[in-house]
């Protein structure tokens, strides 16, 4: 199996980890009688974790850490399944997440090292196999949970049985080889732009979860769906990023990082002003942009991360904590302001996101691609500016 293969089987399995958990929630949440406010805490907790994790792995990214790091995420989804109570399963909760964000970086740093070393783009494709495994993943807790496995003995088996696929996928990993620099390049790049290319990943992370937390939402409580017509919004959505993504490596290396992004974000807005429209235009209005939305979604944090990929590990950590932190505030964010006048309303947020990755993230990744090239041999890498 080459180390491309085997990078593509760890990402799928990622996603079946970070699904398995996410369709366990409930279950544990009944389980343990969390309700609202507890279980919010306990998520806030978990997030602040991974961008704990996701700043360490930058700082010991030159270490062999996939070998141990994988395995050990996948045995810490059990932990949550010990849990008697509101505080154990907090820090359980908080290891997990700890080790999900330092994971995320350094996956992301292999893939980076997978397209050097194949001279093309493959962030796309890998996040493709993240998406089937975390649509996999969902199904299978679904299943399990409809047959009568109680929750904890399906975190137990899930992590233990994973941890050892990922020990075998990951033994004798070796660091990430980062890319060379090329004669007369500069790789200092000011914290400015680094805290740009962060904030653009914030923006597509709060959009991102725009779609995963009021998808469904949205076409129950505005469009006055029943809820179970009404979840295939999300699904719609889930299902166009899958398409693309497995396609998006090949568009990336046609239309280059700058146009790829810039399309992406048009095609979310597109689709987010469907859905925002869709009182008027009706339930068909939606979905279909549920599903544009998807489709530009998918290209989006792949094309970030691919460029961002072929940083300093410390770059890409700070990059990949400060994205993450959309996902922390986008949910309340949204959730306030429709508290203060309506879900369409909210969902403006997100869109004008969209238009801002497309109108200002080209220039931000030709900056940032600027700073690799050598001095005197600048190569056309984005579209014109």
């Amino acid at each position: 199996m080459t180390d491309f293969a085997r990078l593509r089987r760890i990402y799928l399995l990622t996603g079946v980890l970070n699904a398995q958990w996410g369709a366990c929630l409930p279950a544990l949440d009944a389980r343990l009688n969390l309700g609202e406010a507890r279980l919010g805490g306990m998520l806030l907790a978990m997030g602040l974790a991974a961008m704990a994790g996701m700043t360490a792995a930058g700082h010991l990214a030159a270490r062999p850490l996939l070998a141990w790091i994988a395995p050990a995420t996948a045995l810490a989804l059990a932990g949550p399944a010990v849990a008697e109570g509101y505080g154990a399963l907090t820090v359980a909760a908080g290891v997990l997440g700890l080790l999900l964000g330092a994971l995320n970086v350094v996956l992301t740093l292999h893939a980076a090292a997978a397209e050097h070393a194949r001279r093309q783009p493959v962030m796309s494709r890998l996040h493709a196999m993240w998406t089937v495994g975390a649509v996999g993943g969902g199904l299978a807790v679904a299943a399990a949970l409809h047959a009568g496995v109680g929750v904890q003995v399906l975190l137990a088996f899930s992590g233990l049985s994973s941890a050892a696929v990922m020990g075998v996928l990951t033994f004798r990993a070796r660091p990430p080889v980062p890319r060379p620099a090329e004669p007369g390049t500069t790789t200092r790049r000011s914290p400015l732009l680094v805290v740009a290319m962060g904030l653009l990943g914030a923006a597509a992370f709060l959009t991102e979860g725009a779609a995963t937390d009021w998808a469904g939402v949205h076409a129950r409580r505005v469009l006055d769906i029943t809820p179970a017509v009404a979840s295939l919004a999300y699904t719609g959505f889930l299902t166009a990023m899958t398409v693309v993504r497995l396609a998006g490596d090949r568009l990336h290396s046609r239309l280059g990082p700058g146009t790829t992004l810039r399309t992406a974000g048009l095609a979310t807005a597109t689709g987010l002003l469907l859905v925002i429209s869709s009182s008027a235009l009706g339930p068909l209005g939606a979905y279909a942009g549920w599903a544009l939305a998807g489709a530009g979604m998918a290209l989006i944090w792949p094309v970030l991360a691919g460029t961002a990929g072929h940083g300093t590990p410390r770059q890409l950590s700070t990059i990949t904590t400060l994205s993450y932190s959309g996902s922390l505030v986008g949910p309340a964010a949204i959730a306030w302001i429709a508290a203060s006048t309506s879900l369409s309303a909210a969902l403006a947020l997100p869109l004008a996101l969209a238009v801002l990755l497309a109108l200002t993230g080209p220039y931000v990744l030709a900056a940032w691609i600027d700073t690799t090239v050598a001095t005197g041999r600048r190569r056309k890498l984005v579209e014109q500016r």
